[in-house]
């Protein structure tokens, strides 16, 4: 922002800005202000003139903000978050809170965090609620840029793409075995030999529905490839079919959440261990300074975050 632009600038628009950036919305923006849309569609035209900039441009049933807009959001939202706490000490009363979170993660993520989250929310946080979605790894960006979840747990396939205004913070590390049912050919041997594992038939979990799970990108980058036989969009739909199957797969390791599974399951080795995932918490820098975020973010961080 230059000298004549902030000079010439209602700073009451920057409280605007800040709902639009925190909302993902101009209807939700309108209602968080207690304003009517017509009056925040006439402050965003106030602001895209001052700043000479489009700032938010229409995005599903949402609207997105501009590269510019982001950036400005940084110090913009630091500094509304210092002259509100300074006003009026704005904190987060969790006790009290009627907020409703939205989280995406895959069905083995959820399984694992969701029991715990829920405990804690009934002690600390009673009346606030969660909702969970699908995360399809692909789409982690667009679900934080668009404002359809708070934040996203998921491992993420190409770190050296993710956008700049996409934060993370590393939670755990995925420890994975070779799975099969009790009582398969395989489950006899002492040691799973790479011949063996690479020829017996394969299920695996594409939750995006892509034709090539990770682990054979893997495979396929020293050369080799195993009997993929099918992909499902579900680890528990995974471990169901390898049940009732002789179909293996490599899965993750910790059938906590699995539990009716792990009796009839019998894990061995990996012949050929792929690179370490680790599950990451994601979230859009706009909600860096939002009290509730925040907290939620601490919450997640201090229960799932593990030191491997």
């Amino acid at each position: 922002m230059n000298v004549l632009s902030f000079r010439s600038l209602d700073l009451n628009l920057l409280k605007v800005f800040e709902a639009l950036m925190t909302e993902g919305s101009v209807t939700r923006a309108a209602n968080a202000l207690l304003m009517t849309q017509p009056a925040v569609s006439n402050a965003l035209a106030r602001l895209r003139d001052a700043l000479g900039d489009p700032l938010f441009v229409r995005s599903g049933t949402g609207i997105r903000p501009t590269q510019r807009a982001v950036v400005l959001w940084g110090p913009i939202g630091e500094a509304l978050e210092s002259v509100r706490g300074a006003l009026d000490e704005q904190v987060f009363d969790p006790a009290r809170a009627q907020t409703e979170f939205s989280l995406s993660m895959s069905d083995y993520v959820a399984s694992l965090v969701m029991p715990n989250l829920l405990n804690h929310f009934g002690k600390v946080a009673p009346k606030a609620r969660i909702h969970t979605v699908p995360n399809t790894i692909l789409e982690i960006a667009d679900q934080l840029e668009d404002n359809r979840v708070d934040c996203v747990l998921s491992v993420y396939v190409n770190e050296a793409q993710q956008p700049a205004a996409i934060r993370s913070r590393s939670l755990w590390t995925v420890d994975y075995a070779c799975f099969m049912r009790r009582g398969h050919p395989l489950a006899a041997m002492k040691r799973l030999g790479t011949r063996s594992f690479l020829n017996a038939g394969h299920v695996d979990v594409s939750l995006a529905g892509k034709t090539l799970p990770s682990y054979d990108l893997f495979l396929a980058s020293r050369g080799l490839s195993r009997n993929l036989v099918a992909t499902v969009n579900h680890y528990g739909a995974a471990y169901e079919v390898v049940r009732q199957s002789d179909l293996i797969a490599v899965l993750p390791s910790d059938l906590r959440s699995q539990s009716r599974h792990a009796p009839f399951l019998h894990a061995m080795p990996i012949p050929l261990k792929a690179p370490p995932r680790i599950v990451s918490l994601f979230w859009h820098q706009r909600n860096d300074t939002v009290p509730a975020q925040r907290w939620l973010r601490e919450t997640l961080v201090e229960t799932f975050a593990r030191s491997d």
